[in-house]
């Protein structure tokens, strides 16, 4: 596969230039992309107040990524091990149908999600920060992590992104998903093709 005649549009070259073949074939593959929640869509702090969780840092250029990819066609959900009405709700925000909370065993939660969504598991993504994401990392036809993971989960990824969770980490991993798929350059060219409603 000519992956490099694939890519149209400069955008699409900046992003994949020091992306390896082997990672741009498996984001090219992916139909269903999963995200961890804590550490990757948020930075991992945990903000408490006498009733209990109150809130969590989101960030607007991961949010617009995210819809940038399902716009782009592909499958979007969200598996996390802590429950709450926050994640819910930046869920429906951005129009995030699947949200599995409370979950300990994610690597049959993807599995699970993947026959549910009618893709095989080669062509779903994980990206995770921490151990209980590992099982379905290892999974995952394309695992992702962040640089501010443990060593031992971001060995076990195929790639690992520049910026922090939290702080962009998503957005990276949404850029390159659509470039490797030749999905990106079409947005650029017309910013129209971003369907109505709140992106961020």
């Amino acid at each position: 596969m000519n992956l490099s005649a694939s890519v149209t549009h400069p955008a699409e070259a900046l992003v994949l230039a020091r992306i390896p073949s082997t990672v741009r074939e498996r984001a090219a593959a992916v139909r269903l992309m999963v995200f961890d929640v804590d550490g990757v869509l948020t930075d991992g702090s945990l903000y408490y107040g006498e009733s209990g969780e109150l809130q969590k840092r989101f960030n607007a250029l991961d949010g617009h990524g995210l819809r940038l990819l399902m716009e782009g066609g592909l499958k979007v959900a969200l598996i996390t091990g802590r429950s709450g009405p926050i994640v819910a709700r930046r869920a429906a925000e951005l129009g995030i149908a699947e949200v599995i909370q409370g979950v300990r065993d994610k690597g049959s939660a993807l599995t699970e999600l993947a026959q549910r969504s009618g893709v095989q598991l080669n062509q779903t993504g994980y990206m995770g920060d921490d151990i209980i994401d590992l099982p379905a990392m290892q999974r995952a036809g394309f695992a992702a992590s962040v640089p501010n993971a443990p060593g031992y989960v971001s060995q076990a990824a195929h790639w690992v992104s520049t910026h922090q969770g939290g702080n962009g980490a998503v957005r990276e991993c949404c850029d390159l998903l659509l470039a490797s798929q030749g999905r990106l350059g079409g947005f650029l060219a017309a910013p129209g093709l971003l369907g109505p409603g709140a992106i961020q």
